[in-house]
C-alpha cells in the first residue's frame, strides 16, 4: 500500500513529546508542544527539534539563543494540549494552561515546574529541512525529578497520545 507523502510521519509514531520554553527580551514567555525531536549527539549533547517557522518559540530562540525542553508526564496531557494553542504573541501559553514558571539554572528561558525532566539548552545552530526549520541545541544541563512512575507523553497523531507500556529485549 502506497503511503500519502503528506502523513508517511505517522508510521514513525509514536515518538516522543516535549514542551518547548523559551522567553523574549521583553520577558514574556511562551510554551509549545513538539514531536518532531530526536537526540543527535551524546557527546556534546545535541537536540533536534523541527518546527515550523512562524512559531513564536522560534523568534523567541533566535533572540535569546536559548529554550529548555521540557519533558511532560500523562498527569499534564490536557495543559500541553493548551500549550499548543495559537496565542497572541506576548500572551504565555504557560500562565493559559495552568502550568508553572520555574527559573532554569543556566539560561534565561524557563523551566515548567510540572514536567518530568528538564534539558537547558544553547541554540547551536538552525537547518532548513523543507516546511520545517531544525533548531539544534547543546544540552548544557539535563535534570530529571526522578520519580519512578514517571512516564514520557508519547505522540500518535492528532490529539492521540499514549505512555511507554511494555518493555522488550532482543536476543
Amino acid at each position: 500500500m502506497q503511503l500519502d507523502l503528506t502523513k508517511w510521519y505517522r508510521t514513525l509514531a509514536p515518538r516522543t513529546t516535549v514542551l518547548v520554553s523559551t522567553v523574549d527580551k521583553k520577558g514574556n514567555t511562551n510554551a509549545a508542544p513538539f514531536s518532531f525531536v530526536m537526540p543527535v549527539s551524546i557527546n556534546p549533547s545535541v537536540i533536534a527539534i523541527a518546527m515550523v517557522s512562524t512559531r513564536h518559540t522560534l523568534a523567541n530562540i533566535r533572540e535569546m539563543g536559548d529554550f529548555v525542553v521540557n519533558i511532560p508526564g500523562e498527569k499534564i496531557l490536557s495543559q500541553l494540549w493548551t500549550c499548543g494553542k495559537p496565542l497572541p504573541k506576548g500572551v504565555s501559553e504557560i500562565k493559559e494552561a495552568g502550568l508553572t514558571e520555574e527559573k532554569a539554572k543556566k539560561v534565561s528561558s524557563p523551566r515548567i515546574k510540572e514536567a518530568i525532566a528538564w534539558y537547558e539548552c544553547k541554540l547551536r545552530a538552525e537547518i532548513e529541512g523543507g516546511d520545517h526549520l531544525v533548531i539544534l541545541g547543546d544540552i548544557i544541563i539535563a535534570e530529571s525529578n526522578d520519580q519512578e512512575e514517571n512516564k514520557p507523553l508519547l505522540h500518535i497523531g492528532g490529539a492521540d497520545f499514549c505512555l511507554p507500556g511494555k518493555v522488550l529485549k532482543s536476543e
